[in-house]
């Protein structure tokens, strides 16, 4: 991952250093699991815990001749330790130690975001709580529809967080899985046993079937989670982005003091950490479309999975810790303009309470649903065409003067009917 988006504890767990020291503690521990079965003399284990160290440099400097990764690291270890090395990778396959090992960094980055998730929700749940009562002007199709809340609004997007949280914990669950079966899987140089003691020391769960890999189903579990993730981002970054337009004006990202929205113009206040958050959501996607191709691999196994991995892990971990992070920047310093918000409400002179004029046309007054529809619809059209205010029209419509009375039509146009429920929906999600 480029400097720029990389975050550090993630960059950390995936730098070569500690992918290396990771795959390290497998082969300890499965030299560990030998000993307690009796195939490593005990004075042998411990010699080889106090010895086994490596240098990056010098597995680089090994696997420039082997051309083998694996094999290279292994060397490294072993020329440390001396004699007793002989007992590293005993009955293992690379794919052992390699799939076992990134079950753990995978496992753990998972960790990260779902903290980094939890932190997120945090100010989502607050902020949907300040704004539960304040009325919005709900849109569909860009369109403006009819009034809502504006903490309804982003209580829809705590309710996304939370499936976000789920889907990762499973896919947690499902990755956290290491193979210690040998070649093909048959354990021909090792056992089930042993595998079962080596997952138990590394915290995994042995998987009950494999070939040489861990299957890759399990693996795009992970990157789609982060993917959708990554689109409930986009959602809410998409939204501000729109809340931010200079025809709407309701809701604005963070702008510092001394930022410039523009090299030509002064005045621009642009949304570019929405915007940011926007387009690295589809790079998310583009990873988890990578991880769906790695699932069919030749028979028992090739490496075509094996260099698109080196990469799509890592970045997909960094960019969603990074968009994450960013968005719980965003919402720290959000600024909402409720008198703006208001004005927006009034933006159509009155024409997002036309369903509720025309229930009651249908209701109260029994009229069919073509003459009411036809009384609304002229109506509404006028004011879209005058801008003469849709309840004036109406109170001077001759079908509707004597049938009803000019205080029942002004109360079709108050905004809390539309509100009556928010208290309850939000009881869905929290205790009082």
């Amino acid at each position: 991952m480029i400097e720029r988006y990389s975050e550090h504890d993630i960059a950390a767990l995936w730098d070569e250093y500690n992918r290396l020291k990771v795959m390290l503690d497998v082969e300890i521990a499965v030299c560990q699991a030998w000993t307690e079965a009796g195939r490593i003399p005990q004075e042998a284990f411990e010699d080889i815990v106090a010895n086994a160290h490596f240098t990056v440099e010098r597995v680089q400097e090994i696997e420039k001749k082997t051309q083998h990764d694996v094999v290279a690291f292994v060397s490294a270890v072993a020329e440390n330790i001396g004699s007793n090395g002989r007992y590293l990778h005993l009955g293992m396959t690379s794919s052992d130690i390699l799939d076992t090992a990134s079950s753990i960094m995978l496992r753990d980055s998972i960790d990260i975001i779902l903290k980094a998730l939890e932190n997120l929700d945090e100010f989502v749940i607050e902020l949907a709580i300040k704004y539960k009562h304040l009325p919005c002007i709900g849109r569909t199709h860009g369109i403006h529809a009819e009034p809502t809340s504006m903490g309804l609004k982003i209580l829809n997007w705590h309710s996304e967080i939370l499936r976000d949280i789920d889907r990762l914990k499973n896919a947690k669950k499902n990755v956290s899985t290491g193979k210690i079966s040998g070649a093909v899987g048959t354990y021909a140089m090792s056992s089930p046993k042993l595998e079962a003691r080596v997952c138990e020391i590394l915290g995994l769960e042995p998987a009950k079937v494999s070939n040489q890999i861990l299957q890759r189903d399990r693996h795009a579990e992970v990157l789609n989670s982060l993917a959708i993730m990554g689109g409930t981002l986009e959602r809410m970054a998409l939204e501000i982005r729109h809340l931010q337009r200079t025809e709407v004006r309701e809701a604005f990202e963070p702008f510092g003091v001394g930022q410039k929205g523009s090299s030509a113009m002064p005045h621009k206040r642009n949304p570019i950490k929405c915007e940011r958050i926007c387009g690295m959501s589809r790079l998310l996607r583009g990873y988890a479309l990578t991880g769906m191709e790695n699932i069919a691999l030749w028979h028992e196994r090739d490496i075509s999975h094996s260099s698109t991995e080196r990469v799509i892990w890592p970045d997909a971990f960094n960019i969603a810790a990074f968009m994450v992070r960013s968005m719980t920047k965003i919402l720290k310093g959000l600024t909402v303009d409720e008198i703006r918000v208001k004005e927006n409400i009034n933006q159509t002179n009155g024409l997002v309470y036309s369903q509720r004029v025309l229930t009651f046309l249908l209701d109260e007054l029994k009229l069919s649903r073509e003459d009411a529809y036809a009384i609304v619809q002229e109506n509404a059209m006028k004011t879209a065409s005058s801008g003469v205010a849709f309840l004036d029209l109406l109170l001077a419509d001759a079908r509707l003067k004597d049938a009803v009375a000019p205080e029942r039509l002004k109360e079709l146009f108050e905004n809390d009917f539309y509100l009556r429920y928010v208290d309850e929906i939000f009881a869905r999600f929290f205790e009082d």
